[in-house]
């Protein structure tokens, strides 16, 4: 069982004066049997009250709408959270497991996790990577997923801003390097093809500072994927370091893709552009620095300002690419 400190600020300048911006926010890591949230507080300059829900999938949304002029918005998240280690997966499963996967399917079961979406489809150029890396039912689809998971990693160099926040799989395919929003992306519609439930997760992981040193990914929000078997139910992989999810990954949003789980996604009224800057810094938390009560209870509190209105008017998209 680990702890760790995340903090995740969020920087957009524009050009000129801004006169709203209105804006939603998934930051906060979810609670579930792998992990628990321990303490979540956003902060939102200029002043604005920050109100909360959820979605379908049980991801936490926060969201405030700014309707005064300004040149600037800073978002600070922090957050204690608790992760605990995930149980090893088996060395392989029944070749029987690809039948039960087409009976699922068949059935309608897990229909938001085998058809196309926004950033996970069939392209030509998807399946000539597919046939490129041997990515078929020639094995079990506990090995098939392992070895399509580290076959996408070495295909691919990894690349920060060597593609864009809405680029396409073949965007990736085609210059043979990306973030892990392309790499996640590109093993989900694989995964799909091949009648393998599979979904998009947002979040962070923790990189010892060896790691660091190797491929610099902790100054942003993260993106892996979980794959589901019949036989062991949802597993993480995480293509981007070649790895299975572990105690070092902490959960924040589970989506179809990225379209369904942005950190940040919001709109402006103004005729400016505006510059994204982001930091992201985790640390690991020793048991004994953290207050009992948070590990008794829990506590996740929402700092909130001045009340603002809302607003419909059209304003401009913003959000972060994940790396």
């Amino acid at each position: 069982m680990k702890y760790y400190t995340i903090h995740h600020h969020t920087r957009y300048r524009y050009e000129s004066d801004v006169s709203e911006s209105t804006m939603e926010v998934r930051m906060q890591p979810r609670t579930d049997r792998q992990q628990r949230c321990l303490n979540f507080r956003l902060e939102v300059w200029p002043h604005a009250q920050v109100l909360a829900t959820s979605d379908c999938m049980q991801n936490a949304i926060h969201y405030f709408d700014i309707p005064r002029s300004h040149s600037e918005l800073l978002l600070r998240a922090q957050t204690l959270v608790m992760v605990q280690e995930s149980e090893p997966l088996p060395e392989s499963l029944d070749a029987s497991e690809w039948q039960k996967l087409g009976e699922i399917a068949a059935t309608g079961q897990h229909w938001d996790w085998l058809t196309p979406s926004s950033f996970a489809r069939p392209t030509e150029q998807l399946s000539d990577f597919a046939d490129e890396i041997g990515f078929g039912q020639n094995q079990d689809p506990l090995s098939a997923v392992i070895q399509l998971n580290e076959r996408v990693h070495d295909a691919l160099e990894y690349t920060p801003k060597s593609t864009a926040v809405d680029s396409p799989i073949d965007t990736a395919l085609e210059k043979r390097r990306g973030v892990c929003q392309d790499y996640s992306h590109i093993m989900i519609a694989l995964l799909r093809k091949a009648t393998i439930p599979a979904r998009y997760i947002s979040g962070y992981v923790y990189l010892d500072p060896e790691r660091k040193k190797e491929k610099d990914i902790s100054g942003a929000s993260h993106a892996w994927v979980e794959a589901f078997l019949p036989t062991t139910g949802w597993l993480g992989f995480d293509p981007t370091n070649n790895s299975f999810v572990s105690d070092k990954h902490i959960r924040i949003a589970v989506g179809r893709d990225y379209a369904d789980v942005p950190p940040t996604r919001g709109t402006y009224k103004g005729n400016a552009r505006s510059e994204l800057t982001v930091g992201v810094h985790i640390s690991e938390t020793e048991d004994e620095d953290i207050p009992h009560d948070l590990l008794d209870n829990g506590h996740i509190t929402t700092r909130e300002f001045v009340e603002a209105e809302s607003s419909t008017r059209l304003r401009l998209e913003q959000e972060q690419q994940q790396q």
